[in-house]
């Protein structure tokens, strides 16, 4: 079984980023995350509606850190010193050694090169620090820019599921995308 130890809280820098505990003081930029129909077109998730759901969330993040069941970083940008979006290993199998990466990043960051940055460096760590041995993403089959950033840290497609989701009235799509902690460039 898998044994993780998320404290004290692993801060992850690159050349252009900060991957570090979300604190309260994210707040705002979480809000903008989460309520931003741009941003969680593909995320099943409800749009935040206020900040006191944002609340809510900043104070489920650190159980995930404290059980050690899940870990969410936010992303800061080194030039502003302040966030600009968020990724993390959920879901994780301790018995079977893998983990769920999960990712959003504002629009305006988008298409910089920011998410595979910051997704090389959580995968680096999950390999080498948590001994993760294999990492799955679950994406939207119509969400290309994702996919694109999978495949260029070596993901490849496991699966494809029809319709195995029921989301906002509708039964949706899902593809698994996986890399192998021997698959992945070091």
């Amino acid at each position: 079984m898998l044994e993780l130890n998320f404290q004290p809280f692993p801060v992850i820098n690159t050349n252009r980023l900060l991957l570090r505990a979300t604190e309260a003081s994210d707040l705002e930029t979480l809000f903008r995350l989460r309520s931003d129909t741009t941003v969680m077109r593909y995320i099943d998730k409800p749009l935040a509606k206020n900040r006191e759901d944002i609340r809510e969330l900043l104070q489920k993040i650190p159980e995930g850190v404290n059980n050690n069941t899940g870990i969410s970083r936010a992303i800061e940008w080194n030039e502003t010193k302040k966030m600009i979006g968020q990724i993390g290993f959920w879901r994780i199998d301790k018995e079977n050694h893998r983990g769920e990466v999960g990712y959003m990043l504002l629009p305006e960051y988008c298409g910089m090169g920011i998410g595979s940055e910051a997704l090389a460096a959580a995968l680096k760590h999950g390999f080498t620090d948590f001994k993760l041995h294999s990492v799955e993403a679950n994406v939207n089959p119509e969400n290309a820019a994702s996919i694109r950033m999978l495949e260029k840290q070596g993901f490849v497609k496991e699966a494809y599921f029809r319709e195995n989701y029921y989301y906002n009235g509708k039964f949706l799509d899902s593809a698994i995308f996986s890399l192998l902690a021997t698959d992945h460039r070091r």
